[in-house]
């Protein structure tokens, strides 16, 4: 079984058993959150389409842990105008473990 979902302003999709990144919840390590944002979903046998969302759906995960992915450097310059900026972005995660997926 899979589904498509929707969280921080991105799709996912997601099968029991998968861990992933997404962007950054504001939960504890170790606690259950639910997503109700369903899209698609597909048990083997027929697919099921949301227009815009599958109403009674959701995805049950369990947050694993509340991080910073590595940091990437910024690095801006214009040549002949002496001008230089370096700065550095760490983005935080959340990684998450899908737990169930119920219809």
């Amino acid at each position: 079984m899979l589904a498509v979902i929707k969280t921080g302003g991105k799709q996912y999709k997601v099968a029991p058993g998968q861990k992933l990144r997404i962007e950054k919840l504001d939960k504890k390590e170790g606690e259950e959150i639910a997503f109700g944002e369903v899209l698609l979903l597909d048990n083997e046998k027929d697919v099921i389409l949301g227009s815009p969302l599958i109403s009674g759906a959701k995805v049950t995960a369990k947050i694993l842990k509340q991080s910073k992915a590595d940091k990437v450097i910024i690095f801006k310059y214009k040549p002949k105008k002496r001008y230089k900026v370096k700065k550095g972005h760490r983005q935080p995660f959340t990684e998450v473990e899908i737990l169930k997926i119920e219809a």
